[in-house]
């Protein structure tokens, strides 16, 4: 199978598994992709107004923070905050959240409200937003909290017959299940499809090149955006006319126009146009770059035909709690005297082989796998010895571990049914993912679409 070229942009060079993709295209409607959050307590959010009693040990007795569950329509998660604290009349930093959840979705999560009452929480009033309020909370939401997220997501327009679609499916299934999951690239979303531009805006910010990181966030058109937002962009780049584009940009473009408003009375600081943005958005251009490098790690130990479920000499291990969450601070480093051993407790699940998100405190691997990821830096012009990072990028750049593969719970295949019209089938399946791992990356493999734009991604 042929991986198109906009999956290599992001370091997804590789299938794991060999059969044959269904084609189709997601999200053609926002109901067709679901996510509801779980959380480490069982709790999930639930889209169709289900609150469970006692998340987290919620109480009805007034504490600091407030718990309510927020069901989003086609909103991103930073945005849908924002317009709930604006509603509310606070400062946006009193809302919290355990994780970014997809903007052309439904979804369902846990958000915490800082000194409000359930009365209050109530009368929020945002187009396509509800907040549901459960109790209230001692500690405010944080990722600490965060289990993973329920999925059911339908494939629209897919190929051959429904029989041939349900068998594909299955022997996907079977060969993800044969490793204990699929490969853990960071998704699509990290990076952006119709406009990839996040990790490069990260590897600019690293190196402290912060005028190309900000015209590449502000001016770099994609053919594949709004032409609106593509003519703004072009206008910028030849112009250069902060001012000018501060006025034109469209107003869904909201982070871009909040650095605009900076850059239009600030012209040269553009690092304080990257600092005006929130925290969480600012980490993400450097975390961004990282997942990119994770992505081309992981894509070379599966073309160098390295097992992605053992360990070999050199390779990291993290820890696995029950939840079947991997602890990624808990780690060892396989060695010869205790190979066996290792990939003993990998067959029983208790440990996971894991690859670096490289960063300022974290080394990279030793063996054969730590060559192959020092290749990879010198091919990217990234500094192996001696990285150091400035006062923008410190807020993402530690680095860390993450695991090979991850696994998928509960898959069930819904439905698959013929189209009315007989143009292809449609297939509704659902599963669970532990945080941080993303649907669309379990999606790639069932699918194998060639064209990630029409397919949806």
């Amino acid at each position: 199978m042929v991986v198109p070229e906009l999956e290599k942009l992001l370091g997804i060079e590789v299938y794991a598994f060999k059969s044959e993709g269904i084609g189709g295209a997601i999200r053609e409607s926002v109901d067709d992709f679901v996510v509801e959050e779980v959380l480490v307590d069982g709790s999930k959010a639930s889209v169709n107004g289900e609150v469970p009693a006692r998340v987290l040990g919620s109480t009805v007795q007034k504490q600091r923070f407030l718990l309510c569950v927020m069901v989003k329509r086609n909103w991103d998660t930073f945005i849908a905050v924002k317009n709930i604290a604006k509603s509310l009349g606070i400062d946006q930093a009193r809302v919290q959240f355990a994780g970014i959840k997809d903007a052309k979705a439904v979804t369902a999560q846990h958000i915490s409200i800082e000194n409000i009452l359930l009365e209050e929480a109530a009368k929020i009033d945002v187009k396509d937003i509800s907040v549901r309020p459960i109790g209230y909370v001692r500690e405010m939401l944080s990722l600490f909290y965060l289990l993973g997220n329920n999925f059911t997501l339908t494939i629209k327009g897919t190929q051959g017959s429904e029989a041939e679609v349900k068998e594909n499916i299955i022997q996907t299934m079977k060969q993800i299940d044969a490793v204990g999951g699929i490969p853990n690239f960071f998704g699509h979303q990290r990076f952006g499809t119709t406009r990839p531009i996040t990790h490069l805006v990260g590897k600019a910010i690293i190196q402290g090149n912060f005028e190309e990181a900000a015209m590449l966030f502000l001016a770099k058109p994609s053919a594949h955006e709004h032409p609106a937002s593509r003519q703004a962009r072009q206008d910028l780049q030849s112009t250069r006319d902060f001012k000018g584009a501060n006025e034109n940009f469209p107003k869904q473009l909201r982070f871009e126009r909040i650095m605009l408003n900076h850059l239009a009375e600030n012209s040269s600081d553009f690092t304080g146009a990257f600092q005006c943005l929130p925290l969480k958005l600012q980490a993400l251009f450097v975390q961004a770059h990282q997942s990119y490098l994770f992505n081309r790690f992981l894509s070379a130990r599966a073309e160098h035909g390295l097992p992605l479920n053992a360990a070999l000499e050199g390779d990291y291990v993290v820890g696995v709690e029950r939840s079947g969450l991997p602890m990624t601070t808990v780690s060892k480093v396989a060695a010869a005297e205790n190979l066996n051993e290792v990939n003993a407790q990998i067959k029983t699940g208790r440990l996971r082989v894991a690859l670096p998100i490289f960063g300022v405190k974290q080394k990279l691997s030793q063996g054969v796998m730590g060559q192959i990821e020092r290749e990879v830096l010198e091919k990217e012009a990234i500094p192996i010895e001696n990285l150091c990072f400035n006062e923008l990028s410190r807020v993402g750049g530690k680095g860390g571990l993450r695991t090979a593969v991850t696994p998928v719970k509960d898959f069930k295949l819904q439905n698959v049914s013929a189209n009315p019209d007989g143009s292809g089938c449609q297939a509704t399946v659902s599963f669970m993912l532990l945080r941080g791992s993303y649907a669309t990356v379990v999606l790639r493999e069932i699918m194998k679409p060639s064209d990630l734009i029409a397919a949806g991604f």
